[in-house]
């Protein structure tokens, strides 16, 4: 049976093109790009093309582009790097959004002070509570672009003009937007984005975090001198060039293409379970990234909806840890004042068809038929 994958916000199948380049990649690389022999120099002139080829599609410098193992490791360099840079002065204070990604409030716990900004019952923040929230101790300020359960869209770009007014480091976490939506580093006028290649379509184990021209942050890794002394560590040539041929593929017109099929998909996702009783969708319905839908659905654990949309053939996951690596309730949710125990995320991709929605929309009320009577009993 041909299965329907729909989770494509925790990891996006290997796209084709960066496949291929990988291959060639492993099949003709063998030097280390920092040597200056023709094996090193050959490695060179693929990692800088992967790094301008990634730089490209985020609308910034190629020499901001810091190659990193994903997102989890960039946010984890741009919240001990900005803890370092304000420790001299005794700005050990830091802004996160009460929806952040676990990888961002659990580096910025350990780095010091937070400050946890609420957000109303759509997951957004104002923009104005992020900027108030800035103390003369505070070294940075943290907002994703588009959250990772409900698919709100941050508003970005004034918290980033209100960080600059302050003059306070603002980062990005962009892991969910970066291939969904356009992004412009430097005409964001951010210090600091992150990125991962895995959710994209690129290949696991690979990410960036883009550094503002001028700034200057102390590594996380130590050792070698690689990435201008940014990220110690020889780069896995051949993983950054599938990174880069993936982002390639999204360069231009294509991103558009792509978010405008997404969006279509989840429209009609959305208008079916609309019709379904019982089932609520969380999340802001303007402001959301194209390619993820939430539902909660009432008096229903997440594990059997899960697995009996996988014995449907359906792949995929929970809005709430609860139904992963976590026996806790979902933090995005519970700041939204919503049950933070029973809810469905589903998301699409490059690879995703319109059966592959369709066959959602009829498997889900099925499955929820069935657990519903399970729970009432004879």
């Amino acid at each position: 049976m041909t299965r329907a994958y729909l989770d494509h916000a925790s990891t996006s199948p290997l796209r084709p093109e960066a496949r291929q380049a990988m291959v060639d990649a492993l099949d003709s690389l063998t030097g280390d790009p920092g040597r200056i022999h023709e094996e090193g120099m050959a490695s060179r002139a693929a990692l800088e093309g992967a790094r301008d080829q990634v730089a490209a599609l985020l609308g910034a410098r190629p020499r901001s582009v810091v190659f990193t193992s994903g997102a989890t490791e960039s946010i984890a360099t741009a919240v001990w790097g900005a803890a370092e840079r304000g420790e001299a002065s005794g700005r050990t204070h830091q802004v996160v959004t009460a929806v952040e990604h676990s990888a961002v409030r659990l580096w910025a716990e350990r780095a010091g002070e937070v400050t946890m900004v609420p957000v109303d019952g759509h997951g957004r923040v104002d923009p104005d509570a992020v900027v108030d929230a800035i103390t003369p101790a505070t070294s940075a300020v943290h907002v994703q672009w588009g959250n990772h359960e409900v698919g709100t869209i941050q508003p970005v770009a004034e918290v980033v003009a209100g960080c600059r007014e302050r003059g306070v480091l603002v980062h990005v976490d962009a892991a969910q937007a970066v291939g969904r939506v356009p992004v412009a580093f430097d005409e964001l006028g951010a210090d600091l984005l992150s990125m991962s290649g895995h959710k994209l379509g690129g290949p696991t184990g690979t990410g960036a975090l883009l550094v503002r021209r001028g700034l200057r942050l102390a590594p996380l890794l130590l050792g070698g001198d690689q990435e201008r002394a940014r990220r110690a560590g020889l780069e896995p040539v051949a993983a950054l060039v599938g990174l880069g041929a993936a982002c390639e593929v999204l360069t231009g017109p294509a991103l558009d293409a792509e978010a405008a099929a997404a969006s279509a998909l989840t429209d009609r996702i959305r208008a079916g379970i609309g019709a379904m009783d019982g089932l609520t969708i969380y999340g802001d319905p303007v402001h959301r990234l194209p390619h993820l839908v939430c539902v909660g659905i009432a008096g229903i654990e997440p594990q059997g909806v899960l697995l009996g949309l996988d014995r449907a053939g359906i792949a995929a996951h929970s809005g709430s840890a609860c139904a992963t690596e976590s026996l806790e309730p979902s933090p995005v949710l519970l700041a939204m004042g919503v049950d933070a125990h029973r809810s469905l995320r589903v998301s699409v991709g490059w690879s995703t068809t319109v059966d592959d929605g369709d066959r959602l929309l009829h498997a889900l009320p099925d499955t929820v038929a069935r657990l519903r009577a399970l729970a009432v009993g004879p």
